[in-house]
């Protein structure tokens, strides 16, 4: 029997967030299962789509293989993970790969862009501590987060990496079976040599969707390199909203001698180098973003994205540009989800369904220049916050969003239902609306506080989509944002200027 250790530790980490991750946070469930232990991390994940349920599920298919769940955890993006939380859950899984007994490989199950209190580079220092308690022959795969900013002591650290190749990240599981090969190669002896190039631009996430060009192509082109266990390339795409030297896309490339794996990472390089003029990085404002959704006039939904206030990607989901804009211009039939406002969701919940109540919604994180929307309401729907996810995405898992509910702006001339809820959750997934008894196929424009993610189950009712720069703690527009660690020449988004550390 071949002795597989699992584990798991995922946070993308928003340097600019508010709120920092904590040990509790990482313990809740929310849209992913809370932290696991043991055989829970193979149970509480099944039918997921997580790299670790694609490894386990992959890993079933062998006879001979045992695997030895350790732990698995993630929270909400947020700012910094707290030095509590990052030294208690390193512990464990150091504590459960010690006790496991003789191992023949590890797969971990990671992000690539946590930045705790004390380390810029999260995983790459679990990593060393894996390689000092454990030693240097042991292989370790792991798979990272298409947003991952690699680093050389990720690189250095562990025996292969493998990254997910669709933003939506449709392929998590499909990334983790991915590994399972990777490893078992290493096993046997495999060492392939490893290539690691960083792209001298950065790209908002805004432009990283990989269902049109160029993102298309840039990894269209990792297929004709995926020919062997020991063989293969792929794409990191950064994410923006972590100020650390290392932040920007990357390529990672594997293969049986230095001068092939070279020449792969130095081909993909060059086609990153003749995509860089055509990321189309424009945001509309909020109110030009409902001004030209309703010039449409469609029978199908307008999908307007609030880029910048995506929980998903650390941000506040509260601020307020995108409502305000709604309802000035008069949007009829406008949905809005999600706003995260537990102290509304608490007072519809004591009024009750189909009153009136007044207040302020939103805005209520301290962020600068943001107000709430104070108005009437109607509450139009409760829910206790525990929805299904329906999307190809998440589908399978629940999304806990704590006492929630729709709320009706009563407001002359504008037609608007915003979703309201306790915990923060990225708004991806039809599900989200039709648990609320709302049919967002039916809606005139709907506003997701998401950046890319929606695209996979939204986009096929859609008439149009339009990213609108509303403020918010997740900034798209890279040249805005107060950078102060980047690498110096850095160029801030496609042919963008360069940064330099005097800035």
């Amino acid at each position: 029997m071949r002795r597989i250790a699992i584990a798991g530790f995922q946070h993308e980490t928003n340097t600019f967030g508010i709120t920092k991750a904590r040990f509790a946070d990482f313990e809740m469930a929310d849209s992913w299962p809370g932290l696991l232990k043991g055989a829970e991390v193979i149970s509480g994940t099944e039918g997921i789509n997580l790299p670790i349920a694609g490894f386990a599920k992959a890993a079933r298919q062998h006879s001979d293989i045992e695997l030895i769940p350790i732990l698995w955890c993630a929270a909400e993006p947020s700012a910094h993970v707290t030095d509590e939380a990052f030294e208690r859950i390193s512990a464990m899984i150091l504590d459960g790969l010690r006790e496991a007994g003789p191992l023949d490989g590890i797969y971990l199950d990671l992000h690539g862009a946590m930045v705790t209190e004390s380390f810029e580079d999260g995983e790459g220092e679990l990593l060393r501590r894996l390689r000092d308690a454990l030693g240097e022959d042991i292989p370790i795969s792991i798979s990272l987060d298409l947003h991952a900013n690699i680093t050389e002591r990720m690189i250095r650290h562990c025996t292969s990496i493998a990254l997910f190749r669709t933003y939506p990240h449709l392929d998590m599981a499909k990334t983790g079976a991915r590994c399972l090969s990777h490893l078992l190669a290493q096993i046997e002896g495999a060492r392939p040599a490893k290539a690691f190039r960083q792209v001298p631009y950065l790209i908002p996430l805004s432009a990283q969707y990989t269902g049109s060009d160029p993102c298309r192509s840039l990894y269209g082109v990792l297929g004709e390199f995926d020919t062997a266990p020991d063989r293969w390339a792929d794409i990191a795409l950064g994410f923006t909203a972590a100020d650390i030297p290392d932040t920007g896309p990357s390529i990672v490339a594997y293969a049986p001698t230095q001068v092939e794996v070279d020449r792969i990472a130095d081909q993909i390089f060059a086609a990153f180098e003749d995509a860089e003029a055509f990321f189309d990085c424009g945001l509309l404002s909020p109110k030009d973003a409902v001004q030209s959704a309703m010039a449409l006039n469609t029978d199908k939904p307008v999908i307007i994205a609030d880029v910048q206030d995506n929980p998903g990607a650390g941000a506040t989901s509260d601020t307020t540009g995108l409502l305000n804009a709604l309802v000035t211009e008069g949007a009829q039939g406008a949905l809005l989800g999600l706003m995260h406002d537990p102290e509304m969701a608490a007072h519809a919940h004591l009024t009750g369904a189909g009153n009136i109540i007044e207040g302020a919604l939103g805005g209520k994180s301290g962020q600068a220049g943001q107000s709430p929307y104070v108005g009437r309401f109607r509450v139009a729907s409760l829910s206790d916050g525990n929805c299904e996810f329906t999307g190809e995405m998440y589908g399978g898992g629940i999304a806990v969003l704590g006492p929630s509910a729709v709320l009706e702006v009563i407001a002359e001339g504008a037609d608007v239902r915003v979703v309201v809820t306790s915990m923060r959750s990225q708004c991806l997934d039809l599900g989200l609306f039709t648990h609320f008894g709302i049919d967002p196929a039916k809606a005139g424009i709907i506003g997701v506080k998401s950046t890319v993610h929606f695209r996979a189950d939204f986009e096929p009712i859609a008439a149009a989509v339009l990213a609108c720069a509303a403020p918010g703690v997740f900034p798209c527009e890279l040249t805005k944002i107060p950078y102060t660690r980047l690498r110096e020449g850095i160029r801030l988004g496609p042919m963008g200027p360069t940064y330099h550390l005097s800035l």
